[in-house]
């Protein structure tokens, strides 16, 4: 068994983990979990960890009074620096921690950004979409005007913002943290995804995001993690 033990839920941030480990190239055990109907996570998941949410990364032997110890990391950032820090340390897939640096300063803020502005839109999007799926035939109506309405004063416009930001960053470099693919680049990659889920993003408007998210999905770290964890679907 390895000293890596990753839980993994479908169609989620987990995946991020998943292609981390394999770009990596770190021994590690695989549990996958499907949603349930509800598109929520099941509740083996709690057994894990309380949150019961993924990514959770079980890690032995951070107890030094009890080296056998599993130790459960959560939130995908997190687990990242983790990673980063612990079997990186040649900086391959992250810029070292340098103030006056750039490349680690667009690491540092894309890492951040991903989750604390560009991904919540685009959640409230899933689930007004999730909720208008799900409701009874004399409800969805309402239902669809609810989510017309929260689009366009709330979800539109933010993602707007988020891509414009996304694509004026990649028009300048290759990869979010300059020249060189980065654990950033896995971090913004499961964002792009998600807001091209329908492959709905104008391609001459996103020119550039889009190139980036075709190299992205070309690496062959990503496409083994595909194999072992699913495709993304939203």
């Amino acid at each position: 068994m390895s000293d890596l033990h990753l839980h993994h839920l479908q169609n989620s941030r987990s995946f991020r983990i998943l292609w981390l480990l394999e770009e990596l190239g770190v021994a590690y055990d695989l549990t996958t979990y499907e949603r349930t109907k509800s598109y929520l996570a099941p509740k083996a998941l709690e057994r894990v960890h309380p949150s019961g949410k993924a990514p959770i990364l079980e890690v032995t032997g951070l107890n030094p009074k009890d080296p056998e110890q599993k130790t459960p990391l959560i939130e995908s950032g997190h687990i990242i620096d983790y990673l980063m820090a612990k079997y990186d340390t040649e900086f391959k897939l992250h810029p070292e921690v340098e103030a006056d640096s750039k490349a680690w300063r667009d690491y540092d803020f894309w890492m951040h950004y991903s989750e604390a502005s560009a991904m919540p839109p685009l959640v409230m999007r899933l689930v007004f979409s999730k909720v208008v799926e799900r409701s009874p035939t004399l409800i969805k109506p309402i239902a669809k005007g609810i989510r017309k309405q929260v689009e366009a004063l709330m979800i539109s416009k933010n993602i707007s913002i988020a891509l414009d930001l996304v694509e004026a960053k990649l028009s300048s470099d290759q990869w979010f943290a300059g020249s060189e693919f980065s654990a950033a680049d896995v971090q913004m990659c499961f964002v792009i995804e998600a807001a091209n889920s329908r492959e709905d993003l104008d391609t001459v408007r996103y020119t550039n995001t889009l190139n980036w998210l075709k190299r992205c999905q070309s690496r062959p770290a990503y496409q083994a993690a595909v194999k072992k964890g699913g495709k993304l679907e939203f």
